[in-house]
C-alpha cells in the first residue's frame, strides 16, 4: 500500500473512532441523563446512571484526544497543498479539543453532586438537584461553544481536500458547507432560545453528511492514486 493511502486509512479509522466515542458520550449518555428544565429528573438520572455518566466523560476525553491525532494525520497527508492552511486546521482542532476536555469537568462534577450526600445535606434536595442541572446545562452549552471549532476546522480541511486532487472536489465543497452549517446552528441556539435547538439539529445535517462522506472515502478509497497537484 502506498504511503498516502496508508495515512488516509489511518485518518479514516481515527475519524470513525472519534465519531463513535463522541456519539456515545453526547448523543447517548448526555441524552439519557440530562432533562432540560427539570432539576429533579436530571439529578435522579445522574444518580441512577452515575457509572454510565463517568464512562461518558472518559469517552468524550478519548474522542477529543483522537481528534488531535486525526488532525495530525490529515496534516501529514495534506500539508504539501498549503502548509499554512494545514497548520490552521491543526490549531483549530487543538483549541476545540481543549474546550471539550475542560467542559467535561462540569459533567464529572454533576456526578459528584448527585451521588454524595453532603451536597444534599448542605444544599437540600432541591438545591443539590438544581446544582446538578446547572452543571449539565453548562456542559451542554460548553459543547455548543466547542461546535465553533467542529465547524471551523472543516473549512481548511475542505479547502485542502478541494485543492489537493487527492479527493473529489465535491467532497471538499461539502466539507466547507458542513463547517458553515455548524456555525449557523450554533448561532441559532444562542440567538433563538425557543427554536434554536431544533434549528441546530436540522441545519447540521449537511455537516454530518460531509463528515460521514469523508470517513467513508478515507476508509474505502483512501486517496486518489493520480495526483495532478503540483507544489
Amino acid at each position: 500500500m502506498e504511503p498516502n493511502k496508508k495515512i488516509a486509512r489511518i485518518a479514516g479509522a481515527l475519524y470513525l473512532l472519534n465519531g463513535i466515542f463522541s456519539g456515545f458520550a453526547f448523543g447517548y449518555v448526555v441524552a439519557k441523563i440530562y432533562v432540560a428544565g427539570n432539576p429533579a429528573a436530571t439529578a435522579a438520572n445522574v444518580a441512577a446512571n452515575s457509572g454510565l455518566a463517568r464512562i461518558g466523560v472518559v469517552c468524550d476525553l478519548l474522542q477529543a484526544t483522537i481528534w488531535i491525532f486525526l488532525a495530525l494525520a490529515l496534516y501529514i497527508l495534506l500539508k504539501h497543498v498549503s502548509q499554512n492552511a494545514a497548520r490552521v486546521m491543526v490549531i483549530l482542532v487543538a483549541v476545540g479539543a481543549a474546550i471539550v476536555c475542560l467542559n467535561d469537568v462540569f459533567q464529572f462534577e454533576s456526578v459528584l453532586v448527585a451521588t454524595h450526600s453532603y451536597y444534599t445535606t448542605t444544599l437540600g434536595t432541591a438545591g443539590s438537584s438544581a446544582l446538578v442541572l446547572l452543571l449539565l446545562e453548562m456542559h451542554h452549552y460548553g459543547f455548543l461553544i466547542a461546535q465553533i471549532f467542529f465547524g471551523l476546522w472543516l473549512v481548511p480541511l475542505g479547502y485542502l481536500a478541494y485543492k489537493s486532487a487527492m479527493f473529489p472536489k465535491w467532497l471538499g465543497i461539502l466539507l466547507v458547507v458542513g463547517g458553515v452549517c455548524y456555525l449557523v446552528g450554533l448561532l441559532a441556539v444562542f440567538l433563538s432560545p425557543d427554536y434554536g435547538e431544533k434549528i441546530n439539529v436540522l441545519v447540521t445535517i449537511p455537516s454530518a453528511i460531509a463528515e460521514i462522506s469523508m470517513v467513508l472515502y478515507l476508509l474505502i478509497i483512501g486517496v486518489r492514486t493520480k495526483q495532478p497537484y503540483e507544489n
